[in-house]
């Protein structure tokens, strides 16, 4: 599983200067089986030994995001790391989908959003990214509970604040929501289940940030090798620029080095209010060939 990516790394490993640090960090990274995370343990150590701030660092392995990237329509490989209020990195890529709708596409920054937030980070400092935010994940951004005094960092432009990228923006304090991504939430969704995968489901859910539709969905997928991920909802008040639960479980998956063809079993658990995801992520599922599915409706 975490051969094809350990290859795409070393492919990029020339454009991470100076040679130490990228090897030093192929080093961390192999440590890990390939997870797009380094620990702020490891971040420290780095920039001590290297001089640099952290994220100058984070510049530097954009090259190494981008490696996760699954881009087969655009060919275009966008890397993105944020820095979680823990210190530690989490890497995000672009993600797209042959055969499907454009809109089942995940964006390099709520990628790396997302993966902090199923690690559990409660906000986020930093965003880095190798291309300029485009409007969708501008407008993704706005919804965090750091958004007021999130830095943006680009390798032409350093230290910006998200309102110089979205100005007079609109956002959840326009539509009375006070409670935002990233903030602890428990949605107090109930489902007696002795299925572990199930259970991870229904977890996710809780988690889910819905406070426009009321409507929460979480998912649980498990591998051929038995490592499991999850998937919560991601709703934003823009509504389009909204991350679906199964997004957020593959996006997991593919940062962990794995690959959709790994996929085993995926539990889908929604309580659906004024929309579902039923649909946009059945016909995903069945684009990716997984057949092993179960949906559960509360």
């Amino acid at each position: 599983m975490a051969l094809s990516i350990s290859r795409k790394i070393k492919d990029q490993l020339h454009l991470v200067e100076p040679i130490t640090l990228a090897e030093d960090i192929f080093q961390v990274l192999q440590n890990q089986d390939f997870k797009g995370y380094v620990s702020h343990i490891e971040v420290e150590k780095l920039t001590q030994k290297y001089h640099i701030t952290a994220q100058t660092l984070a510049l530097k392995l954009l090259p190494i995001a981008a490696s996760y990237s699954h881009a087969p329509i655009s060919q275009f490989y966008v890397g993105a790391i944020v820095i979680g209020t823990s210190g530690d990195f989490y890497f995000g890529t672009n993600v797209e989908f042959i055969g499907t709708n454009i809109q089942q596409t995940i964006h390099a920054e709520q990628s790396a959003i997302s993966h902090a937030w199923m690690n559990n980070e409660q906000g986020i400092s930093d965003v880095i990214v190798n291309y300029t935010p485009c409007g969708h994940c501008r407008q993704f951004m706005n919804e965090l509970n750091c958004a007021s005094e999130l830095r943006v960092h680009l390798p032409h432009s350093q230290n910006n604040q998200l309102s110089q990228y979205l100005p007079d923006a609109f956002g959840p304090k326009d539509l009375a929501v006070t409670h935002l991504l990233l903030d602890e939430q428990h949605n107090q969704i109930t489902y007696s289940t002795g299925d572990k995968l199930a259970q991870i489901a229904l977890d996710a859910a809780n988690m889910a940030h819905s406070p426009y539709s009321q409507s929460f969905i979480g998912v649980g997928l498990q591998t051929t090798s038995g490592k499991i991920f999850k998937g919560s909802y991601a709703e934003n008040a823009a509504f389009n620029p909204s991350l679906p639960a199964l997004q957020v479980a593959l996006n997991c998956l593919l940062l962990s080095g794995g690959e959709f063809s790994d996929i085993e079993r995926v539990v889908v658990l929604e309580r659906a209010k004024n929309l579902s995801y039923r649909k946009m992520t059945m016909d995903l599922l069945d684009n990716l060939s997984i057949e092993n599915v179960e949906y559960i409706c509360l």
